[in-house]
Formats: C-alpha cells, structure tokens, sequence
C-alpha cells in the first residue's frame, strides 16, 4: 500500500533509506578497460603466477656466488631469456623486468654495482615468481571499486575482461510549463538547470543518463513516463512540492508507489521524495529550486544510485567550518563552503533559487542541531 504519511525524514535517516533501499544491479562482462569505475561483482582470480618469473627488479648485474664477478653477457627485458645457469663469479648485464638467469642471487644497481667487490650486500634486487599472487588465487574481491591501479593488476595476472554490476539507466524528467531547454528565456520562463547539474551527478555516481526530458504540468503526461520501461530510476524535479501544479505525490499514489522517503527535515531541499515503483523501480523527487534540488540530489538520489552500482556511500570527510549561519534543532542546514586548508569557510548568500553559492563552493557542509562557528562538520565534496 502507498505510503501516505508525511512527517518528514532527517537528512541523516534520509540517506540512510536511500543507501539502503536497493541492491546492486545484476553482472554484465565487459572488456578491462571499459571496467574503471564499476564494481566488481565476482571475485577476480590470478590467471598465473605474478609475477611469473623470477626477474631484475633494477637496471644493473646478476651475479652469481661472491665478487669479483666477470660479465658475460646482456639480457634485455623482452628478449632471449637466459638459458645457462651462471657460474660464482660470472654476471650478465641485465634490464629492468628480464628474467634472471638461474644461480643469480643478487642484482647489483648501475648505480651501486663494484664488480671487483666481493660481496652482494642489501637488497637482492630480484622479484620473485609468484610473490605476488599465485595462480589461482583470489586477485582482487567481489565489490571492490575497480580503480585505475586495480586494472593495472588485473592486467598483470592475465585478465582481459572481468563481471561488473550493471550500471542503472536514469531517466530525467524535467517539469514545469516555464522551463526552456536551450537560449536565453523570455520574461516567465526559466532555464533547465537540471540537465547538465544531475547528469554530471548521475554519471559520478556510475550511472547512466539515458534519457532527459522537459514535461508540461499534465498529470497524465508524468503518469506515461513515470511507467515507460528501460529506466532503472526515474527523477522528477519540480513536482515534488504541494503545489497546483506539483502532480508527483497524486500519480505515484495512482501507480501503487510505495514512498519511502517524503519530505526531508533540511534546508533548502525540503520537498523531496525517494519511491519504490512496482516491478523494482525507483523514483526521486526533487525540488524545482536549482540549488534546493542540488541539495536533495545527494541526499536521495546519490546514494540510491550507489547502491544500484555495488558502491559504497563515500565516507564524508569532517573539518572545522567557519561562517554565520544559523542552525535550528529540528532542520539540517546544508550550506556551501571552500576549503582553506585546515578547515572550510561558509560561502555567503547561498538561495534555494541561486546556485552562484555552490557553483563556488568545494563541498556542502552539513550543519546540524549544536554546530557553532568553527565546529566540526561532515563535507560532502562538489567536485
């Protein structure tokens, strides 16, 4: 049954219920370097030994017994590998990641080496097989963000493509009979701000924008796009509020919605709404107010898409935050800030309307019941 309770949500529990609402997307396989920035969904194991020989950790000598030592030869990364066994006292000139000829128990550095010493003193200079991973083993974990290193690796052990959560497809409708999508508007009419601001949300999260659309106030017209497929979750802005034409609340009621989240006890970004539609699909509500709707994206939407994704909710970091801002016990206060080094300024004059504040701004401070000037404060990152 829908929901029909309005007492609103703290800002806190609010994005606890978005974080926590859905599950991660089932897998797809996708090449490697399509992975970076997906999460894995089954473990990677190694493909074979890493490394998979014993090799020249440095650009020097191998030797072999004690010094002086006689250089016989060169063995380049890449080329012939080695095929005698060097004697004590021999070595061969030998590059970065080559193989090291058997009976080599040091390499000496170009940089160190004294052929004439006696002695292999410090490190041996000598990666060896396996000492990275075993072939077999488990490389890298399921849910594990893959990262530009952890591509690295899984190239390393012989991945060429590995399972990742599948990213959601989101579509934005745009409300509203004064927004205009392109131009200078006229008197009345407003620009779409949302277009450009939640896609670039939407795509740091590891969705996907699949479709944008500008929708007159018709009731019937948000019912039909609301209930298309092809879209894991649907977000609405400008209709989430109480208004005449704020058609979001009476149509998810019609649809069966089951509203998990409905109003949020923070300012600017109030009227917002997290939804469950039937068959396991999810619908946000956001604020017509550019920088009220700002807000409300990362605190209902954000985390939903996270979860979808397999990701975790990134850790806010918590600094200090300067500024004259009043906090009132019953309402969370997100306000920009810039970081100046240790701790982080209030950029002044922020509106629900505006975003010349954010658009300043590194981070959102969040400002809670019991926050001072220079108290500490949770920093959700803009960038």
């Amino acid at each position: 049954m829908p929901t029909t309770d309005t007492a609103a949500t703290g800002w806190r529990a609010a994005r606890r219920i978005a974080a926590g609402a859905a599950t991660a997307l089932p897998a797809e396989d996708v090449p490697l370097d399509r992975a970076v920035g997906r999460v894995l969904a089954a473990a990677v194991p190694a493909r074979t030994d890493l490394p998979g020989s014993d090799t020249a950790a440095m650009d020097g000598y191998a030797v072999a017994g004690a010094g002086p030592w006689q250089v016989i030869g060169r063995i380049l990364a890449g080329g012939p590998v080695w095929t005698r066994e060097l004697r004590p006292g021999q070595a061969v000139e030998i590059m970065t990641g080559a193989v090291v000829p058997a009976g080599t128990v040091a390499v000496l550095p170009y940089e160190t080496a004294d052929l004439s010493g006696t002695t292999a003193a410090g490190k041996p200079h000598i990666r060896r097989a396996g000492e990275d991973a075993r072939a077999g083993s488990e490389l890298v974990g399921a849910g594990r963000l893959v990262t530009p290193a952890v591509a690295g690796l899984l190239a390393q052990a012989g991945a060429d493509g590995v399972a990742v959560h599948r990213r959601p497809r989101v579509r934005l409708l745009v409300t509203g009979d004064e927004v205009v999508s392109a131009g200078i508007p006229a008197a009345g009419q407003v620009r779409d701000v949302f277009a450009p601001m939640v896609s670039a949300l939407v795509v740091a999260a590891g969705a996907v924008l699949a479709e944008r659309l500008v929708l007159r106030d018709d009731p019937g017209v948000l019912a039909e796009r609301l209930a298309a497929p092809d879209a894991d979750v649907v977000v609405v802005t400008g209709s989430s509020s109480a208004g005449a034409a704020d058609h979001l609340h009476r149509v998810l009621e019609k649809l069966g919605a089951q509203r998990l989240v409905d109003r949020v006890a923070c300012r600017p970004g109030g009227p917002q709404l997290l939804a469950a539609l039937p068959g396991g699909r999810w619908v946000t509500g956001l604020p017509g107010n550019p920088f009220a709707g700002l807000v409300a994206a990362v605190t209902v939407l954000q985390p939903l898409l996270y979860a979808l994704t397999g990701r975790p909710v990134p850790l806010a970091p918590r600094l200090p935050v300067r500024g004259d801002v009043v906090v009132t016990a019953a309402v969370t206060r997100l306000v920009p800030v810039r970081l100046a080094g240790d701790h982080a300024v209030v950029v002044p004059g922020s509106r629900p309307a505006s975003l010349a504040g954010a658009a300043a701004a590194d981070a959102l401070a969040v400002l809670e019941d019991g926050w001072t000037d220079g108290s500490p404060a949770d920093l959700i990152p803009l960038g």
